[in-house]
Formats: structure tokens, sequence, C-alpha cells
């Protein structure tokens, strides 16, 4: 008779660890089974300008950040001061990709906020952007000069993000 209450008190107990353990993950830390692979290639409209392309293979060898952003993203607002201080501190170049957005909006947002971005592909129907795995923005993928994805971030990028693991990996990157 007390086996009989053993089991569902068992797999209770299981189903309980189990939500215990993924209550205690970073959603911000998805895993991407991109890292250490070829960065997925795109051209897109420039945003500024769209009788101009941006292209992914403009940036083969160099250490680049690919930053997926859009101005109805909040945490996009958000880390928008801290991708400014990277790209002129710093020296890091970085491609936007503005994603599901109005143009209109976006370029009213970069000027009004200045423009971290060497380049900035318009991709308002997720063109580009569902080969990178991206599902929320902003995501910022670092990609190193044979063209593959050593890093990615989900959320805003912040200055001890930066201090503790991007800035170390782009200096291991550039080899200084």
């Amino acid at each position: 008779m007390k086996a009989r209450y053993l089991i569902p008190l068992g797999i209770f107990i299981l189903l309980a660890v189990f939500l215990g353990i993924g209550l205690t993950l970073n959603p911000r830390e998805v895993p991407s089974v991109l890292i250490d692979k070829p960065a997925p290639r795109f051209t897109l409209p420039d945003l500024m300008d769209p009788e101009r392309k941006v292209s992914s293979a403009s940036y083969s060898g160099e250490v680049w950040l690919l930053n997926v952003w859009g101005t109805w993203c909040p945490e996009c607002w958000k880390e928008h001061s801290f991708l400014m201080h990277l790209a002129h501190n710093e020296g890091l170049k970085i491609v936007g990709i503005d994603w599901r957005d109005d143009r209109a909006e976006a370029i009213k947002m970069l000027r009004e906020q200045g423009n971290p971005f060497v380049a900035v592909g318009f991709d308002p129907d997720s063109s580009a952007i569902m080969d990178w795995g991206v599902y929320g923005a902003p995501e910022t993928f670092l990609i190193d000069k044979a063209g593959n994805i050593r890093w990615k971030h989900t959320g805003a990028l912040t200055p001890i993000l930066w201090q503790e693991q991007l800035q170390p990996l782009v200096m291991q990157l550039k080899g200084q």
C-alpha cells in the first residue's frame, strides 16, 4: 500500500528538482549553436540610404560586433550610450541591424542620440535575422577575423559585461 504513494511522490520530487534548476537559469544566457561557427552572411538595404547595401562580407578580416536593435526596444535605448562609448573610446567596429522597425523612427533616433554604427542594415521583415537565431533585441554578436561568431549576448551591453567578458575576448582576437 505504501509503494502506491511512493511513485507519485518520487515523480513530484523529480519535477520539483527540474523546476528549481530551471528557475536558477538566466534567460539572457541562452546558449547559441552558432558560437565558433561561421557567421551567417547578410546583405541588407542601408538604413540611411536604401540605394546602398550593408553586407557582412565588407568586414571580412576584421573583429567586429553585430548589434541587433530597434526603436521599439526599451533595452536598446538603455544600451545606446554604451554602444557610443564602445565605438568612440574603444575603437570597436559595430555594425547594426535595425530589426522590425520603422525606418523614419530609427533614423530620427540615431540623429538625436548619435550613431555608434559603421553601417546599419534595415531588416523590417526579419529576412537576415532568422539565420542568426535572434529572438529578441538587443542581441549582440562578436565576429572574429575569420568570420566566426565567438560570443553572443542577449540584452543590453554594460560596462561590467565589457570589462569581464567582451574586452578580454576582443583584445585576444585582435592579437593585443
